[in-house]
Parts: structure tokens; sequence; C-alpha cells
């Protein structure tokens, strides 16, 4: 939902980066730099350290933001890229909330997160078929989000949503299995939206 009005912001605070030695690095060696610091949060989640894995998630995540930023400051930007992003993306989300579980080790724990992976799961999938489409099509339209590798329509929860709702989680772990079910809620509208904006506009 934030992602386009957040974006230049990111850009515009990672850029010094860009300009620093971090720039000459391969971005995919970024993006692997940030999946590495989201599955150490969840280690870190597991043993029910919440501090360092608060401290370890927001560091993938600016490793996140700065992959891209250096591939298109030093004109390295490819789809290849971009698909290697998603997955070291997704795997990272699967892990947070897996790792929390085996950390916490209730019940409670563990359903919540299995609705909440569920819901990630149609969300991908809704999210990648409708991209597909609009690949397709090419339509041109406002409700795009052309900034990342494939256009897709905006929802309820994007990548700032997921950076605060995981932070929480991981900040108080207490509260954690209702984190879940609150961002479970927000991820299926999100999923239910875009299929439908998909039907009406795709006909």
């Amino acid at each position: 939902m934030l992602d386009s009005i957040l974006r230049p912001i990111k850009d515009h605070l990672l850029s010094p980066l860009t300009r620093t030695p971090i720039g000459r690095l391969p971005p995919l060696a970024i993006s692997a730099f940030g999946l590495g610091a989201s599955i150490s949060a969840a280690i870190a989640a597991w043993q029910l350290r919440p501090a360092l894995a608060v401290a370890l998630w927001l560091v993938g995540r600016v490793a996140d933001g700065l992959d891209g930023a250096v591939a298109r400051s030093t004109d390295r930007s490819s789809d290849a890229g971009g698909l290697l992003d998603f997955v070291f993306d997704s795997i990272g989300y699967a892990a947070i909330p897996i790792g929390l579980a085996f950390g916490i080790d209730d019940r409670g724990t563990w359903i919540a997160t299995a609705v909440l992976l569920a819901t990630f799961y149609v969300n991908s999938v809704a999210l990648g078929y409708v991209s597909a489409l609009l690949e397709k099509r090419s339509p041109d339209t406002e409700t795009l989000d052309r900034a990342t590798s494939a256009i897709h329509p905006r929802g309820l929860v994007e990548g700032a949503e997921t950076i605060v709702f995981f932070a929480i989680a991981l900040a108080f772990n207490n509260i954690a299995a209702t984190v879940w079910w609150v961002m479970a809620t927000a991820v299926l509208l999100t999923a239910i939206e875009r299929v439908r904006w998909a039907l009406n506009t795709l006909q």
C-alpha cells in the first residue's frame, strides 16, 4: 500500500551508499547478504533473542532495498536479478514466522503461523498470475507499479507493511500470534482485492 510512496524516499536515503565501495559489489551479492540476514533473524527469533532478531531483520531489509539501488545506479538491472530478489524475499518471509513458531512453540502460535503462510501462498499465486497477465497485455494504467522487475497492482500489504508487521512480532514475541492473525487477514484481503481488480480490468 505504501511502497510506491516510500520508494522514492528509500532510494534517496540509499543513494549515498551506492557511491561507496558497496556500489561496486554485484547486486546479487547484496541480495544474498540480505537473505542471510533474514535467515539469521529467524534463527535469533527461534532462540528468543528479540533485539538481535529485529536488528538482523532490518539489516536484511536495508540490503533488500540497496541491491536494486546499486543495480540501477550502475546500470546492472536485470530480470534475472529481479527474480532472484523476489525468491530471496519469499524465503525470508517464510523463515521469520517459522523461526518464531519454533521459539515460542505453542499450539496457538503454530496455528497462526500456518494460517499466515497459507495467505502468503494464496497472495503469491494471485500476484504472480495477475502480474503475468498484465505483462502479456501491457496495459497502461496508473494502478500498476512499474518500479519493479514485474508490473503488478498495488495491495494493502506490500513490502513496507511486511517490515512493520515482522518487526513488531519479532520485538514482542508474546503477541506474535495476534500479529500473525492481523497480518493474515490483511494479506488475504490483499489477494482478494488483486483478483477482483484483475477480473474487472482484464476482461
